[in-house]
């Protein structure tokens, strides 16, 4: 325990050291070597090097070795940059370009030797440790080794953590004697370049006002006649320009337009439209570069036959002109002259009139731009109002269909349960006139005194039979009255109502025997008989009369037996309610399509396409529910619907118990 805390306040003291020889020390050198001596004082360091980059200065990363103390390896020169080697050629680039402490064997150098050379330059040490000098961005300043050929003398890991300690100690210090340098070297650059950057200072600052000028123009809807005069003023502002002349260029025409001119010996342009190719406005475009001349110049491209058919004054002293340009389009050219021989044109006002000529061009692709913009966000905006105008229409539509299917779904009901009754009433009427007949018969024998005991028991028997079939036939048209009462009126009404869940069901078939009637299709219901529900049942009657009929139209041939299985039973406050059948099942392709409206594969035989849709409308939206539909050719149909069992609102007080505390 003496033995450790002695070493940690060896190290406190090394640290203490370190900012002392940092701020006394004048040159790196002086400060790494009081480094080392106390390093020594606390761990083996009889072999220590450090390694300096030259931090992104040269595009080839480069190194110095600006401390070297080695047993074995003579020191290479502290001022020569050496070329940064690659991680797998050296571990002094390894630890540098991972920014990653290193700490190796012998065994371990050699394993990564290759093409019989070790790993790194020199003698290969029994014990290597390094670690990266990382300034306070993570930027690796170099690395600090230290090293062993000696097995005696092996680094620990409390050795290993130590020296990470003192390696963030030292970048600190590098850093604060590298800023000097680097302070120094800035200080002496920057002189060099002041008087300089003091004469582009002004020129930068109209520049960048005269940019910040154009930007807001661009930005400004104004006529053409205000734009052209302010990009005048604009550019008379940076280079002399009392003669300004403004051309544009129209390549569906092939011609140029003068719509800005300004001269002090010419009150208007000579022409305000020409052919491109003429004059120099062409000659510029042409060359696609600004262009300076002066007076004898001039002549000379004239004389020369380059310049075709000159227009306006040629008297000239100065001349340049620009292309406004972007990418490969051409816009146009601008153009500035002197008449005066003691106002001649640099080389500097030229780049400049080029600079402008750019971005003037770049306004007025961003002005053309938001033209088109415009133009086209109104063209959109119509067609989003057609299409809106549409789109409500066609909704309007769908919604008129749905709600035509629904009463056509309805009136089929009604015609089905119709002609349903109409077999036991007709029964019962036949009944009825037969007992009438018998009546008359008996009571004409009673009066001619012809009645015995066995013609009156016979007409008792008659009688009683025939009450026997009247009474079970209007029992039967009673209970599919009161069926397609109860589920007629749950269809056309909106209303929420308790109904136990088994029962309806059975109501609902009932209703749908017609539909049943003739068919070799039997109804299996497992549906358990303590489903209390507060829905809507007329959603539920909609739902199963649509997967009935379905099944009846698309799932069976003619003559085709088969099998409906519905089942129902709770989950918690949900009802799991599942439908299948066995018929002829429908592909992937079709399966997708079910659920859309006006989809039908019965097209031209009464299918509407919108049974499935009323049916997924109807879980998701009144049931407040979800539906799932498995299918497969051969392997019939199955809905898995779940909803919840009540749809009633929550009131505040059940609202409050509901929620967890």
């Amino acid at each position: 325990m003496e033995s450790r805390l002695t070493r940690l306040e060896a190290v406190q003291t090394m640290l203490l050291e370190i900012g002392r020889l940092s701020s006394r020390c004048t040159n790196v050198t002086e400060f790494l070597e009081g480094v080392h001596t106390a390093l020594g004082r606390i761990m083996y360091a009889a072999n220590f090097f450090v390694a300096l980059t030259d931090q992104g200065r040269d595009e080839d990363n480069k190194v110095r070795f600006v401390y070297f103390v080695d047993e074995a390896d003579a020191a290479p020169d502290r001022d020569t940059w050496f070329k940064l080697a690659s991680p797998e050629q050296s571990p002094t680039a390894w630890v540098i370009l991972h920014r990653v402490p290193l700490v190796m064997t012998a065994e371990q150098a050699i394993s990564k030797s290759f093409a019989g050379s070790t790993w790194g330059v020199g003698t290969t040490a029994e014990h290597w440790m390094g670690c990266p000098l990382l300034d306070q961005n993570h930027v690796a300043l170099g690395a600090i080794v230290i090293q062993s050929y000696d097995k005696e003398h092996t680094f620990s890991a409390e050795d290993q953590a130590l020296f990470e300690l003192i390696a963030g100690s030292v970048s600190g210090a590098l850093q604060g004697l590298q800023s000097v340098d680097r302070l120094e070297r800035a200080v002496r650059e920057r002189t060099a370049l002041l008087a300089h950057e003091v004469a582009e200072r002004r020129r930068a600052e109209s520049i960048q006002h005269a940019l910040y000028q154009l930007a807001d123009l661009s930005a400004t809807t104004v006529d053409g006649a205000t734009l052209n005069r302010r990009l005048h003023d604009i550019i008379g502002e940076l280079v002399p320009a009392r003669n300004f002349l403004m051309a544009l260029y129209h390549p569906d025409r092939h011609e140029m337009t003068v719509p800005y001119f300004v001269d002090e010996k010419d009150a208007q342009a000579p022409v305000k439209r020409f052919a491109y190719g003429q004059g120099m406005s062409s000659y510029v475009l042409q060359k696609r570069q600004a262009v300076l001349l002066d007076g004898p110049g001039y002549a000379a491209l004239v004389a020369s036959g380059e310049l075709n058919e000159p227009m306006g004054n040629v008297d000239i002293a100065s001349w340049m002109g620009a292309p406004m340009l972007l990418g490969e389009k051409i816009y146009g050219v601008i153009i500035v002259q002197s008449y005066d021989q003691g106002v001649r044109y640099t080389q500097a006002d030229l780049d400049i009139l080029a600079f402008m000529a750019n971005h003037v061009a770049v306004a007025i692709a961003r002005m053309q731009a938001d033209r088109a913009i415009r133009k086209a966000k109104e063209a959109l905006e119509e067609q989003n109002a057609a299409l809106n105008s549409a789109l409500t229409a066609l909704q309007e539509a769908q919604s008129e269909l749905v709600r035509q299917e629904k009463l056509a779904s309805l009136g089929r009901l009604v015609a089905g349960v119709a002609h349903e009754i109409n077999t036991p009433l007709g029964i019962c009427v036949t009944a009825t006139s037969h007992l009438v007949q018998e009546l008359k018969l008996t009571r004409e024998d009673l009066a001619a005194g012809t009645l015995d005991e066995e013609g009156l028991n016979s007409f008792f028997d008659i009688v009683d039979q025939s009450l026997r079939i009247m009474t079970t036939n209007t029992q039967r048209a009673a209970a599919l009255v009161r069926s397609f009462k109860q589920v007629a009126v749950d269809q056309s009404s909106d209303e929420i109502r308790a109904f136990n869940l088994r029962k309806y069901l059975d109501e609902v078939l009932l209703s749908l025997q017609p539909k049943l009637k003739g068919k070799q299709v039997a109804v299996e219901i497992d549906c358990a008989p303590d489903i209390h529900m507060e829905s809507f049942p007329g959603a539920v009657s909609q739902i199963v009369t649509n997967m009935v009929v379905n099944s009846l139209v698309h799932g069976y041939g003619e003559g085709q037996e088969g099998k409906i299985r519905i089942t129902g039973k709770l989950d918690g406050d949900h009802v799991l309610f599942d439908y299948s059948d066995d018929g002829i099942g429908m592909d992937n392709t079709t399966l997708a399509q079910l659920f859309d409206p006006f989809f039908t594969t019965k097209r031209g035989s009464g299918g509407s396409g919108l049974g499935a849709h009323i049916l997924y409308n109807l879980v998701t939206g009144p049931l407040g529910g979800t539906v799932k539909v498995v299918s497969a050719p051969g392997m019939g149909l199955h809905y898995k619907l779940r909803f919840p069992r009540t749809r009633r609102k929550q009131g505040p007080e059940e609202v409050a118990q509901a929620e967890p505390a």
